[in-house]
């Protein structure tokens, strides 16, 4: 029987579509842990765990972790969460993992509450991100690289999107307009 109190949201979006800051918005706003896997791997290795120490050579060699020892670091950091209360932000990013993750929280109890899907035109997050690239000085915020991260976002995410979607969990939100528009079109999304 799913605990009531726990909540388990998955972000999903292209690139340049705000995610990372409407998450962020939202786990301070409703107590809820954002979850980034990028960040558990670091902790792990600078902690030196058994997790850790094991993945280290995997980051050090610029590959990506075998999708079996990201579900055991997302279990390790939701196996002692009394309610599971959570916002997933860049993962899963396959299917596979989304397989993994549901067998996952089946297992505490804590079903997916939704998965809310920011959708913005590609042209105006190719705008977005080279602007970023001009106020942030980031090299890699040029229009060529948005446009190629765009096309790998469509490809590799579209399976995933098709894959929630099946499940009726999918909550598409119009990510053009103010911050703030766009945080009232998720909460809305939500309810």
């Amino acid at each position: 029987m799913p605990n009531p109190s726990h909540q388990v949201i998955i972000f999903l979006g292209p690139p340049g579509a705000g995610k990372g800051t409407q998450a962020e918005r939202l786990a301070v706003d409703h107590s809820l842990l954002k979850i980034s896997t990028g960040d558990i791997l670091r902790d792990h290795v600078t902690r030196g765990t058994e997790l850790g120490l094991q993945v280290r050579p995997i980051l050090d060699a610029g590959q990506l972790v075998p999708d079996d020892i990201l579900i055991a670091l997302i279990r390790d950091r939701l196996a002692s969460m009394e309610k599971v209360r959570v916002i997933f932000d860049g993962f899963p990013r396959t299917t596979a993992q989304a397989q993994g993750l549901d067998m996952l929280l089946e297992e505490l109890g804590a079903p997916i509450n939704a998965v809310p899907l920011l959708e913005v035109p590609d042209e105006q997050l190719i705008a977005r991100i080279v602007e970023r690239g001009k106020t942030s000085r980031r090299s890699d915020d040029t229009e060529a690289v948005a446009r190629e991260r765009q096309q790998v976002y469509r490809e590799q995410t579209q399976p995933l999107i098709d894959y929630y979607s099946a499940r009726g969990q999918v909550r598409p939100v119009d990510g053009v307009g103010s911050m703030d528009e766009v945080y009232g079109r998720i909460l809305d999304a939500l309810k």
